[in-house]
């Protein structure tokens, strides 16, 4: 059995694994947006809406489980910027629908690609076990914060 101040270390070596991890997979994207001139929320908009073509504001709001204040902002430069395009529901001109114009697209797949290389890099490197007990982590990760 192990003590509790060992299992204490070995818990701190995995947030350190943690913020080491997405920190080495987001350093690419981050330089890439900074150079410009936006954030991860800009990458986290195009990717979820990338995946959610046509959704609502209030879908993108839910499926991204974050507050329309957090999203208004950055949403309303990539649409100025021509990145997000939108258009009226054909049955509710109340609801906008959201979906990624061509360069929109383009600087999505460019940031994302890079991460999906990495992904599959370590996954292929670490072997299928491996990879479904980090899905399986990350899974359960993403159930307690929803408690």
């Amino acid at each position: 059995m192990v003590d509790q101040k060992t299992r204490e270390q070995q818990l701190n070596h995995a947030l350190e694994a943690m913020h080491f991890g997405f920190r080495a997979l987001v350093a690419r994207p981050d330089q890439r947006l900074a150079e410009l001139g936006y954030s991860r929320v800009h990458h986290r908009i195009l990717y979820f809406i990338g995946r959610n073509s046509g959704c609502s504001v209030n879908e993108l709001l839910a499926v991204m489980r974050v507050s329309k204040q957090y999203l208004h902002r950055p949403l309303k430069r990539l649409i100025d910027d021509g990145l997000v395009a939108t258009t009226r529901d054909t049955r509710d001109r109340r609801i906008k629908r959201l979906s990624l114009t061509r360069a929109g697209a383009g600087l999505e797949s460019e940031l994302s690609g890079d991460q999906r290389k990495r992904f599959a890099a370590v996954f292929r490197q670490a072997g299928p076990q491996a990879e479904q007990g980090w899905r399986e982590v990350m899974a359960l990760l993403v159930q307690s914060g929803e408690k």
